[in-house]
């Protein structure tokens, strides 16, 4: 049954995210066509301005469905109500933290937002965006209990059903009235229906949950809820200083319109990550029941696999990164919005090492680790928003990802090998010290052959350019893996994988 739904919720996941990104690159032009860059900046500016309230949540989602997995196995339904209310409430208690937090930032607007010319009241288009993240908490907390039951696959089938009609809608009144601002409350109803949906879904799986019969949660169990909140502030903290600063400091350093031309790279570059990472993540709900059963030697072999898997798909869309972006960018929405050479191959670099992270993350979750390396993401995000600042006075908007990349290495050199290969698998750091550098190895090996191959052959025809490096793009690291691997389990678990795809 695991199995089973493993392959499910990925394979939902998979198609999930494949429409999100098309539907998301034809938005995004028709949105540029229709209103232009500086409008595209501030959806970018605003958009990281509202998920800094988002640390409000505190990890709470996260540490509830942790503690969802083991009452579920039991068939525990009345702490599996507990945890529901206690979600509940706590969920709508943020909303309301959330709000006014967000009301408090309106007059700091003009710190983050330079150089707008944009004939809209920035401080009601910036209200929007945080009335779509309140709305967020204050519907949603009933997706934990088709996650935990490794159902997400029904939460991303209403998701495409979402994407699509948001979508749809938005643009057609787009299009008609060219008004931001009934942009942005489509968004807002949209949201509302979507998590109205799951909802309902979610009661008439589980009817329980509409029952007012709910004792209080019981002490040991909130206090350690209340533990791993406190260790997951820091990780929200941390998460949201790394990923979400970006566009606050280009707007700040570099201006608007330059947030809008690094969203376009932004959006695929997020489109890739989200299509990897999640399909990874969709696995977290069942390693988590896995790893209950505390058999050491079979989690790390199945995290082996996970993370083989995960540095082949990487290999592949980083390859195709570095020889096709241009060629996108082009054909999508003209040459005058491609970005210098150094930056896409920063931008790669740090896509290389973000989405590898995602298997170490997945079994770091499912274990319920965030206590012990609370402080790590302080660290990070410190180094990372300090060493961006600098950076991108000296090497501009590559600069800001120099950044993200020098601060990830606290996390790769200190809290991956101590808190998943040591704590969780018992194994040394000489064996992850070995493997992770000689998959960076592997990495930049594929990367140079990949474009001094691609240089050899100029190709002036577009649609002929774009097969040639498509082939390259796949072809080289395929070769390289089969090359490396080819005494391993590894190519022979690829093959199981491919076979039953058929």
């Amino acid at each position: 049954m695991r199995t089973k739904n493993s392959i499910r919720n990925m394979a939902v996941t998979l198609v999930m995210n494949f429409i999100t990104i098309i539907a998301g690159f034809i938005a995004q032009k028709i949105f540029l066509n229709l209103l232009g860059s500086e409008y595209l900046g501030l959806n970018g500016l605003f958009t990281n301005v509202v998920s800094m309230l988002g640390i409000v949540e505190l990890g709470l989602g996260s540490a509830i469905i942790y503690h969802l997995y083991k009452p579920i196995a039991e068939k525990d339904i009345n702490t599996i109500k507990s945890l529901m209310q206690f979600y509940k409430k706590s969920y709508h208690l943020i909303a309301l933290v959330v709000f006014m937090l967000g009301l408090i930032l309106i007059p700091f607007l003009p710190l983050f937002v330079k150089d707008v010319t944009v004939s809209i009241n920035i401080n009601l288009a910036y209200f929007l965006f945080v009335i779509d993240i309140v709305f967020s908490y204050l519907l949603s907390y009933k997706r934990s209990i088709l996650y935990a039951n490794e159902q997400n696959y029904i939460i991303n089938i209403i998701h495409i059903f979402y994407t699509i009609f948001l979508n749809v809608f938005q643009l057609s009144l787009l299009y008609v009235t060219k008004n931001y601002y009934i942009y942005l409350v489509i968004k807002i109803i949209m949201r509302i229906a979507e998590n109205v949906v799951i909802t309902k879904v979610a009661n008439k799986k589980y009817s329980y949950l509409k029952e007012k019969n709910i004792k209080e949660l019981e002490d040991n169990l909130k206090e350690d809820i209340y533990k791993k909140i406190k260790a997951l502030f820091f990780h929200k903290i941390g998460t949201f200083i790394v990923l979400g600063t970006d566009n606050i400091i280009i707007s700040k350093f570099l201006g608007i319109i330059t947030v809008g031309l690094y969203s376009n790279y932004a959006m695929i570059f997020s489109a890739l990550q989200t299509l990897i990472s999640q399909t990874l993540t969709a696995l977290t709900p069942s390693i988590g029941s896995l790893l209950i059963e505390k058999n050491e030697k079979k989690n790390f072999d199945i995290f082996k696999k996970v993370r083989f898997l995960n540095f082949v798909v990487v290999l592949i869309s980083s390859t195709a990164l570095l020889l096709m972006m241009d060629i996108i960018i082009k054909v999508w929405i003209g040459k005058e919005y491609i970005l210098p050479p150094l930056v896409l191959i920063v931008l790669i670099v740090n896509f290389y090492q973000s989405i590898t992270r995602t298997s170490y993350s997945v079994f770091k979750e499912a274990d319920g680790v965030f206590y012990e390396d609370r402080y790590v993401p302080l660290i990070e995000s410190t180094i990372n928003v300090i060493a961006s600042i600098i950076l991108v006075k000296l090497f501009g908007l590559a600069g800001v990802f120099m950044g993200t990349i020098m601060s990830s290495l606290i996390l790769w050199g200190y809290s991956y090998p101590k808190f998943v290969y040591k704590k969780i698998f018992k194994r040394t750091y000489r064996e992850y010290i070995k493997e992770t550098l000689g998959y960076l190895l592997l990495f930049i090996i594929t990367m140079w052959m990949a474009l001094y191959l691609s240089n050899q052959i100029m190709i002036e025809h577009v649609v002929l350019a774009f097969c040639y490096k498509l082939t390259l793009s796949v072809l080289i690291p395929i070769i390289m893996i089969v090359v490396v691997f080819h005494h391993s389990d590894y190519l022979k678990y690829l093959k199981e994988i491919v076979k039953s795809k058929k």
